[in-house]
């Protein structure tokens, strides 16, 4: 027993926690900024806003700690299985006596914060159907009051104004000013959007601010402005940017155009398609009544006409026959003019066609005695047969005496 107290006093004896207070001291300031890349696994946001995972990577795991006060302003989702690159101090947790890092600041590995969680939300929001095709609305065949959440400091609103005010003084505007970009931007324009939504005369929304940066633009990206646009009463329109830009309040909205002066171009072409149709509808109407107006005109002649006397009416019947007779004369002998000259036509192409009109030019027309068969072959007859032949005057007898065949001779 004195043997060992001996060596006890001999040798520096630590306690646990005198060891572990040692190591914290060593890794704090030896890894007091640093930073670590690996792949998140077994991530858990407890009830405090704390958030506990590890980083990985084939060969070691490295636990990993980021407090509420660091992860507030996150813009994107931890999850499993996510690339990062993380920046923070190395520490030493006592109760457990494990290292672990402390993280404040943390950037998705391949693809921007703000884009990673652009995806994220983008992604949800589609699961939960904000961005169905089928549940969006057409516009009114004709706004006649729009409700526009924009600000009035942007030259966004103006655009919309100047062109509504010049192709469509009809309709009646509502601005809603809110901020469109900055930290309180998203819930303004969220708020602008119910407010609207209040007014029960409002034919439409348009959400509008004009063009930038994806940073300028990220208001129209949060899902309370998302949420307000899918649950407005009344048809809405997206009019955010530029061409270049897409945000997701424009999946949501019923209608998406690529700029503020879109928007108001389609409540102007509304204005116009609903005159042309309002002009084709005055058009056929006005038609209707004509018509209607001559039909009527009609009828009253033939009732004034039926309310005449008896004696009145025999007197119009007797002039109508007098008429019918004298047309029915004019008629018959118009009748029998063209019917002559058609038979005079019909005759002289009876007498051009006459055989005797060709024995007139020089030609004769021979028939076979007795039965006076007309002769057109001499091949047909024989020696001693008694022929007829008329010229263009008179006619004699004859007898065959011989039959010369042409075809031998030639």
């Amino acid at each position: 027993m004195p043997h060992l107290q001996g060596l006890e006093k001999g040798r520096r004896i630590l306690s646990v926690s005198e060891i572990t207070g040692d190591i914290k001291i060593v890794l704090e300031n030896t890894f007091a900024e640093a930073w670590v890349e690996g792949e998140i696994s077994n991530f858990k946001a407890a009830s405090s806003g704390h958030f506990y995972f590890s980083l990985k990577d084939e060969h070691a795991v490295l636990q990993a700690a980021m407090f509420s006060r660091a992860n507030r302003d996150l813009k994107f989702k931890l999850e499993d299985g996510q690339k990062v690159v993380c920046f923070g101090k190395i520490d030493v947790y006592p109760p457990r006596g494990a290292y672990q890092l402390i993280v404040e600041k943390i950037e998705p590995k391949g693809i921007g914060a703000q884009q990673l969680a652009f995806e994220q939300l983008k992604n949800k929001l589609m699961k939960e159907g904000l961005f169905d095709a089928a549940r969006k609305r057409e516009l009114p065949l004709m706004p006649f009051k729009i409700g526009i959440v924009t600000s009035i400091a942007g030259a966004a609103v103006r655009d919309i104004l100047q062109i509504l005010k010049k192709g469509a003084p009809c309709v009646d505007i509502i601005i809603r000013p809110v901020r469109v970009q900055g930290e309180m931007a998203a819930q303004e324009i969220a708020s602008g959007i119910n407010d609207l939504n209040q007014l029960k005369e409002i034919d439409a929304v348009i959400i509008s601010r004009g063009g930038g940066s994806i940073e300028d633009l990220w208001s129209f990206n949060e899902e309370i402005v998302a949420r307000a646009i899918f649950n407005s009463r009344v048809p809405t329109i997206s009019a955010v940017g530029h061409q270049i830009n897409f945000t997701l309040s424009d999946l949501a909205a019923d209608v998406f155009v690529e700029t503020p002066s879109a928007a108001a171009k389609i409540i102007v072409d509304k204005k116009n398609a609903l005159l042309r149709e309002l002009d084709g509808m005055r058009y056929e109407m006005s038609g209707e009544i004509s018509g209607s107006l001559h039909n009527l005109g009609k009828r009253i002649i033939a009732l004034r006409h039926m309310l005449k006397s008896p004696q009145d009416r025999l007197s119009e019947k007797a002039q109508l026959l007098d008429e019918l007779n004298s047309g029915l004369a004019n008629n018959i002998r118009h009748i029998l003019n063209i019917t002559k000259e058609k038979a005079s036509v019909v005759i002289e192409k009876l007498d051009a066609l006459s055989p005797l009109k060709v024995l007139s030019r020089g030609y004769s027309l021979s028939t076979l005695l007795p039965g006076g068969e007309i002769i057109r072959d001499a091949t047909g007859l024989k020696p001693g047969d008694a022929v007829s032949t008329k010229l263009e005057k008179g006619s004699f007898l004859s007898t065959v005496d011989k039959i010369i065949d042409d075809s031998l001779t030639s």
